[in-house]
């Protein structure tokens, strides 16, 4: 019986890639606009490399930016770009369609619900609380709980201390299966490969396989 649905954050719960590229687009756009010599396609193509290379939650990823492309920081070119940055991602940071109906009629039917993310914590946070969802939560685990990233089971071992239940009561929830369903599965957890927010990943023997989340209920059942 499942007693927990442990849902990633990330393209699982918020289209977090469509807010990030939204995000840097309008970033590169003021950029340019304050007076950096380069073309947006390639300003675009720099800015994603140096994310793949340094993570997507790089806290100084346009100073390396502005240091790879025009061999210095102009302070007047980086502000613009992180004040264009915050306010499309703070306007931007909706949850996918069904997801607030989905976890109040989970809470509704009595499961407890958790997040674990590879996310730091506040920033984890943050997000929750800008879709206004936070309180829905019994458990959040963020990277600094560990100090690991999935797919070791240390996080997801954390949430079920934390939630006082055993693995296999509970239905882990992620969109990335060489971390989630991979880390998930190593614990006896059944697993949920969420799709919509990974179209062209393999399952990697997902238990189940979703293209919207309002499909969980009828899993939780």
């Amino acid at each position: 019986m499942i007693k927990s649905v442990i849902f990633d954050l990330d393209n699982t719960l918020i289209d977090f890639m469509r807010m990030k590229k939204l995000s840097c687009d309008a970033a590169i756009s003021a950029m340019i606009g304050a007076g950096l010599n380069t073309s947006k396609h390639e300003a675009m193509r720099e800015l994603f490399a140096l994310y793949d290379k340094y993570g997507l939650e790089e806290k100084t990823i346009f100073q390396k930016f502005l240091k790879k492309v025009s061999k210095k920081i102009d302070y007047e070119i980086l502000a613009s770009g992180i004040v264009a940055y915050r306010r499309v991602r703070a306007g931007f940071l909706e949850p996918y369609p069904h997801v607030i109906d989905v976890l109040f009629e989970l809470k509704k039917r009595g499961i407890k619900l958790a997040i674990v993310s590879d996310a730091p914590r506040l920033k984890a946070w943050i997000r929750l609380v800008s879709m206004k969802i936070n309180h829905l939560f019994d458990v959040v685990v963020a990277f600094e709980d560990t100090k690991e990233l999935k797919p070791s089971t240390k996080p997801f071992e954390v949430a079920f201390k934390r939630l006082k239940l055993k693995p296999s009561e509970c239905l882990m929830v992620g969109d990335r299966p060489e971390r989630d369903i991979k880390g998930a599965k190593k614990l006896g957890m059944l697993t949920c490969f969420a799709r919509y927010g990974n179209p062209k990943a393999e399952s990697m023997n997902a238990d189940y396989e979703i293209n919207d989340i309002k499909e969980l209920l009828e899993i939780v059942e």
